[in-house]
């Protein structure tokens, strides 16, 4: 019950987490499943998911089509990330230490390391967008940066509890907000006068504006037990995937379909300058309002990423050295990610942010094979039965340090992706006959699973008693 206690008051009394990449027993579980659903609105509710809905307007691809390729698109992506709320509480453990069921406990390093750079590149985005917004009213420049920074990292060095509660409460304000601006931005367009840019439909851009609202969502794989593992083990599956679900769908998909009505019908928009615009034809000043009700979700959301960026750290290491997951280890971690990330915004050029944007894309893809095996492993082949104790033991336990499975289904389904992808500096045959569409990730989602099932056969049909569980953890769930 003490445990309980510290738990729910680093939500309520600003008491620093203590946990970090070990079991959170029982007795520490606390929340409810509807608290996802806030959580990932605020997630999704960002500037580079407005960004998304521009894609599709650039290429020609008329409004109502662009809307409807978000729209399936987010949904399509969302449902692979919101299938991994259910590993948190079934297993008390991080997202991505669970992939060392799956690739052993030196094999896992490799996309730990590729979860590593997407939490610590999406910080320096979100970082270098806040900073421009504050820049549009006020002076400081790259200072705008380091200050967020520190922010986000005292937010997520207390933990948790505390993430949960500021990204539930501005996800509040910015209903009301992005609310107001939508219904502006549907009046203001069809009425003033201009025609939309682009009013056609040809399948290679409907396609590549799904594939990026698709990718683009699936790329949340990585976060999502980190924020379910205190649930209490028993909560319904459904309902727990059900609001990470439509956190997750609502505020990506809503901010991308207001992209692509505003890029129909402004020729290369600013999504700063347009949002200004838009909030300042409902009244003056409202624009500013408008602007800076992005900061909230842009700096939860880099708490959330130097969150992540720890854990995953955390258990890079543990799989070379074990680490004792102490409070001092945890502060470390988060503070040494948070001013790796600041560094970085403040000393990149501007016109370097393309080349570190296409950096970005390349670890998302090498990440699509990792969702697909962990998720088959989990539902398909282990069907949520595993043995805590070894994952969390750096030598692997049951699973071993290399599990060829796994390895073998990952790269063989990047592989497979290769012709498929579309990068600044390689397009592949198969994207080229699609007309630039890139559906890498989608190959990639079919081919490691359905490799990863195909290899499973021996563990499906004979499988392994769990070994050893640590102390407090009770018989494993199992799936229905």
């Amino acid at each position: 019950m003490a445990g309980n206690n510290i738990a729910r008051a680093g939500a309520t009394g600003g008491v620093v987490e203590r946990r970090s990449i070990d079991y959170i027993p029982l007795t520490e579980r606390h929340g409810k499943a509807w608290h996802q659903g806030p959580f990932w609105l605020t997630g999704g509710f960002m500037l580079p998911s407005l960004l998304i809905g521009f894609l599709g307007p650039s290429l020609g691809l008329g409004l109502v089509w662009s809307l409807v390729a978000v729209v399936c698109g987010m949904g399509f992506g969302t449902l692979f990330m919101a299938l991994h709320a259910n590993q948190g509480p079934r297993l008390g453990l991080p997202q991505m230490i669970q992939s060392r069921a799956q690739f052993g406990s030196r094999g896992a390093i490799f996309p730990l390391l590729m979860a590593v750079f997407i939490y610590v590149g999406y910080n320096v985005f979100q970082m270098v967008l806040a900073g421009d917004a504050v820049a549009m009213f006020l002076s400081g420049g790259r200072v705008w940066y380091l200050v967020f920074s520190v922010v986000a990292v005292v937010i997520a060095v207390v933990g948790h509890d505390l993430l949960h509660t500021v990204q539930r409460y501005f996800s509040y304000l910015i209903i009301v907000i992005f609310a107001i601006l939508t219904v502006a931005a549907v009046v203001r367009f069809p009425l003033s006068g201009a025609t939309p840019v682009s009013s056609g439909f040809t399948f290679s851009a409907f396609l590549a504006q799904f594939a990026a609202a698709g990718g683009y969502q699936i790329s949340y794989s990585i976060y999502v037990s980190d924020y379910t593992r205190y649930l209490p083990q028993d909560l319904p599956e459904g309902k727990l995937i059900g609001w990470t679900f439509l956190g997750g769908f609502t505020g990506a998909a809503w901010l991308a379909c207001l992209g692509s009505l505003i890029a129909s019908y402004v020729p290369g928009p600013n999504a700063l300058t347009e949002l200004y615009h838009i909030g300042d034809g409902i009244f003056p000043g409202f624009g500013v309002v408008a602007v800076l009700a992005t900061l909230p979700a842009l700096i939860g959301t880099s708490g959330v990423n130097a969150y992540g960026a720890m854990l995953s750290g955390m258990t890079i290491v543990d799989g070379i050295r074990r680490v004792n997951p102490t409070l001092r280890v945890r502060i470390t971690g988060v503070v040494f990610v948070g001013v790796v990330g600041a560094l970085i915004s403040v000393t990149m050029p501007a016109d370097y942010m393309s080349s570190f944007e296409e950096f970005i894309m390349i670890m998302v893809n090498l990440l699509v094979p990792w969702t697909a095996v962990n998720l088959v492993d989990f539902y398909l082949v282990r069907h949520g039965r595993y043995a805590i104790a070894d994952i969390s033991d750096p030598d692997g336990g049951v699973y071993g340090r290399w599990a060829w499975r796994g390895l073998t289904a990952y790269f063989g389904g990047f592989l497979a992706m290769i012709p498929f992808l579309s990068l600044g500096f390689y397009t592949g045959p198969m994207t080229t006959a699609l007309g630039g569409a890139d559906i890498a990730f989608i190959v990639g989602l079919l081919v490691s699973g359905g490799l990863y099932l195909l290899l499973s056969g021996k563990i499906r049909n004979n499988p392994r008693t769990p070994g050893g569980q640590p102390s407090g953890v009770p018989a494993l769930h199992t799936l229905g």
